[in-house]
């Protein structure tokens, strides 16, 4: 029987630019003040965002994706042809929390804890880190260090890190491990969207020549997003999962950079966010 009285967690996928969506949900949330979270996990950008909703700054993690996100700082192919980043994920969290105020100490006092999940280079696992205002500036840039286009593996606690995504992109698994039964989804590509496996670029396997264990994370990764979207599907008994995904239509891809289709994507999250509350209120 469904427990009333269960946790309940938020789950936000990253996916680059394609986290205006969420950043739109996240917003549409903060305006008609539902917070009823326990806890909260989210994958690189879907990290970034989650900082931003539960620190209570509504418009921010709009802002540093159509501001910080779209700068040559951040994102420079002619860079990256000369062997620096494509993707400066560094600078984009440093340069965006230096100009763009966070509030930490709303995050802290609200009492509900952010998961950031980043991938182990040695191990290739999954690694959930409870982000504090101690740990947050080398996790982020950690969850977020999309591999080869950006060309380091940013530590923590003295450990090599990258992408969370390659090891655990929805990790709604986790949440429910941890005792949470009403799980909110935030997705960033269209329901009904699985990963298809196919070959593996060359480069890709040059990239991770290094670490072995870390390339058959890359190998496994589409198997375990579906697994995860099986789960959304089909949750145990006792489990409610409730899931918000941008429409097929949405214009936004994964380095999109036209402020336009940047600010469709936040008004479609938005949308898609008031929709979800009207629903859950039982309000037409």
């Amino acid at each position: 029987m469904f427990n009333q009285n269960s946790r309940s967690a938020i789950v936000v996928e990253g996916g680059a630019m394609r986290g205006i969506f969420a950043a739109g949900v996240l917003d549409a949330f903060l305006e008609a003040d539902y917070r009823p979270f326990d806890f909260a996990i989210g994958v690189s950008a879907g990290s970034t965002n989650l900082i931003g909703y539960l620190a209570g700054d509504h418009g921010r993690s709009r802002q540093v994706l159509l501001d910080h996100a779209r700068r040559a700082e951040f994102i420079d192919w002619r860079r990256y042809l000369r062997g620096g980043h494509f993707c400066d994920i560094s600078w984009l969290w440093h340069a965006s929390y230096q100009d763009i105020p966070l509030s930490v100490d709303n995050y802290v006092n609200n009492g509900v804890p952010l998961y950031a999940v980043t991938t182990s280079i040695n191990t290739g696992e999954a690694c959930y880190l409870e982000v504090t205002p101690e740990n947050m500036h080398q996790v982020f840039p950690a969850s977020c260090a999309i591999p080869v286009a950006y060309r380091e593996f940013p530590e923590v606690n003295g450990e090599p890190m990258t992408d969370g995504g390659l090891a655990d992109s929805i990790p709604i698994v986790r949440a429910y491990q941890q005792g949470a039964r009403h799980i909110t989804v935030i997705l960033s590509r269209p329901l009904g969207y699985r990963k298809l496996k196919g070959p593996t670029p060359k480069f890709i396997k040059q990239f991770f020549h290094d670490h072995a264990r870390l390339f058959e994370a890359v190998l496994e990764r589409g198997e375990k997003y579906n697994r995860a979207l099986e789960f959304i599907e089909m949750p145990p008994e006792g489990c409610e999962v409730s899931v918000i995904a941008p429409p097929d239509s949405f214009p936004v891809k994964r380095f999109t950079q036209e402020a336009e289709l940047l600010e469709v994507g936040y008004g479609c999250g938005r949308a898609q966010g008031r929709h979800f509350l009207r629903e859950a209120s039982g309000s037409v």
